[in-house]
């Protein structure tokens, strides 16, 4: 079995927005004006601090643009600078999009009757939807979806999208995987549950999603340079690509089309637009004089829905709402955020207090760092408190290395003492079902075995490491790319395999997949 911390995204609900602040300062549009030097030196500062090549970073009060600003290079080792208009892919930060897009169709007529709103259930929207329990799906709501309270594991579907499965495929195959927990009792990040949310919607208003994100926000707010499709972010020259840092060095190393999961982290956007989206946030659904999006509907997007956790300063409850993490500043001021990342290279955050009306969004084009979240907390103890409360940077900066790190229970690089060989090579060869994960074959080419599985996936070349235990290098569709998967074969009577499971697959108990029976193929 292998761990791997969850991406939380919000990843520090709770430290990122509860600094030691005892007392509210007040924040006008000339103490924002008067802490924007010292951002700028925080932004020059963590970037020499950590190596990331580049930066893009906005600064919303009310209804105007107080800083908007590129730094550092789209590409390392490229002269182009990234500015203010440079698109990244703002991965999980899509995740309050999508609820400001369907709070703009609250209260629309369906054709079935009745109205739109957060608790329409899914089944009335999308019928064909299903997961493993028929009571959870025939009680399922848009609000449950936005929250992660669907009762569904932890990252359900996004093995599935490392596969190369469609969207289609991803969300038809949840009704395989078991619930982990009952409905609305926990919290769960799920962008293949979220992801339904948006499509179920544009379903039941006959229309696609990427359709009706563009018409419902990114149009009336001129956000000319933001989309949910991944083939415009390519076709877009002034664009940051992915890195990953390796003891402060950026290599461009993998590009991540999201493309199944848009509406959870597919959005590309520059600061210049995400400034836009920001003053609607601030101004209660509004922007440049017209109400773009209901009020109250925008209002109950900022609400706790569930405890999502606990700080990791203070120890107080974090929640997360209809696509934003939430939580309380000392002082009793609710504060919302959501991070973003791609583990194959980038990190993005927005935060914001709506009370008094002030929101950054700091872009990198790098994984693992915890840049975006340190400028953005140092940021806002500046504005509340004066000076920052404390170095974010290494908090965050550990708090993210520590998500990239894949630990096997086998250590496939340390030989064994003693290694025992294996089963002749024809009898592992064959065909193998998993339900959930689809099938797998075990073939023999010229110079050993073979894994195949997924769909456009190439052949995997198996390392024997001992007896019945090999090992493969996955670089996956997804986040996950250059991951060391175990992979154990089972002999019911000792002379052929008759299951196999993949360690790194295993999380939810279900990566074991069992060998057909019906007709095989000759596997080499």
């Amino acid at each position: 079995m292998i761990a791997r911390c969850a991406v939380l995204l919000g990843i520090a609900a709770g430290a990122l927005l509860s600094g030691n602040m005892s007392q509210a300062a007040e924040i006008t549009p000339q103490s924002v004006t008067a802490a924007l030097p010292r951002l700028e030196s925080l932004i020059t500062d963590a970037m020499a601090r950590t190596g990331v090549p580049g930066v893009a970073v906005a600064v919303v009060v009310g209804n105007d643009l107080a800083y908007l600003k590129g730094f550092g290079l789209r590409k390392a080792g490229e002269d182009a600078k990234v500015d203010p208009d440079t698109i990244f892919q703002i991965a999980s930060m899509s995740k309050p999009f999508t609820s400001t897009a369907i709070a703009s169709v609250i209260g629309t007529p369906l054709s079935g009757g009745g109205t739109f709103d957060w608790d329409s259930r899914i089944v009335d929207l999308d019928p064909g939807f299903r997961l493993a329990d028929p009571w959870v799906t025939s009680q399922l709501t848009i609000r449950d979806l936005l929250s992660h309270r669907s009762g569904m594991p932890d990252h359900a579907g996004d093995l599935l999208e490392d596969l190369g499965y469609s969207r289609e495929e991803i969300l038809y195959r949840l009704r395989f995987l078991p619930l982990s927990s009952s409905l609305r009792s926990h919290y769960a990040y799920t962008n293949f549950l979220l992801t339904e949310a948006g499509v179920a919607t544009a379903n039941a208003l006959d229309t696609t999603w990427r359709d009706l994100i563009r018409t419902r926000v990114f149009e009336p707010l001129g956000m000319s340079r933001t989309s949910a499709r991944f083939g415009d972010f390519m076709a877009e020259p002034n664009r940051a690509a992915l890195h990953m840092m390796d003891e402060g060095t950026a290599t461009a190393r993998y590009q991540r089309n999201p493309q199944a999961q848009a509406p959870a982290g597919g959005i590309t956007s520059s600061a210049c637009d995400l400034a836009k989206w920001l003053q609607l946030q601030l101004n209660q659904g509004r922007f440049e004089g017209r109400q773009i999006v209901d009020a109250a509907a925008l209002d109950e997007t900022h609400r706790p829905q569930i405890i999502s956790g606990t700080s990791h300063d203070s120890g107080w409850a974090s929640f997360y709402g209809l696509g934003w993490n939430i939580s309380y500043e000392p002082h009793g001021q609710a504060s919302l955020s959501h991070s973003g990342a791609f583990f194959v290279g980038g990190r993005t955050i927005v935060s914001m207090l709506p009370d008094s009306n002030v929101g950054i969004v700091v872009l990198a084009n790098a994984f693992p760092t915890g840049l975006p979240e340190a400028i953005s907390r140092s940021f806002l103890d500046i504005l509340i408190e004066g000076a920052p409360s404390r170095d974010w940077l290494p908090l965050f900066e550990g708090l993210f290395e520590a998500m990239a790190q894949v630990e096997n229970d086998v250590d496939f690089s340390i030989p064994p003492p003693d290694p025992t060989a294996g089963l002749p090579a024809s009898a592992y060869v064959g065909l193998y079902e998993n339900v959930y994960f689809g099938p797998l074959e075990i073939a023999r080419k010229a110079g050993g075995l073979t894994l195949k599985f997924g769909k456009g996936l190439d052949p995997f070349a198996l390392t024997h490491f001992d007896r019945d235990v090999f090992h493969f290098e996955f670089d996956g569709r997804g986040d996950d790319s250059g991951v060391m998967v175990g992979v154990s074969f089972k002999s019911d009577d000792g002379s052929r395999a008759s299951a196999v499971t993949l360690d790194f697959f295993d999380e939810n108990d279900n990566g074991t997949w069992s060998r057909q029976t019906r007709a095989e193929g000759n596997g080499g």
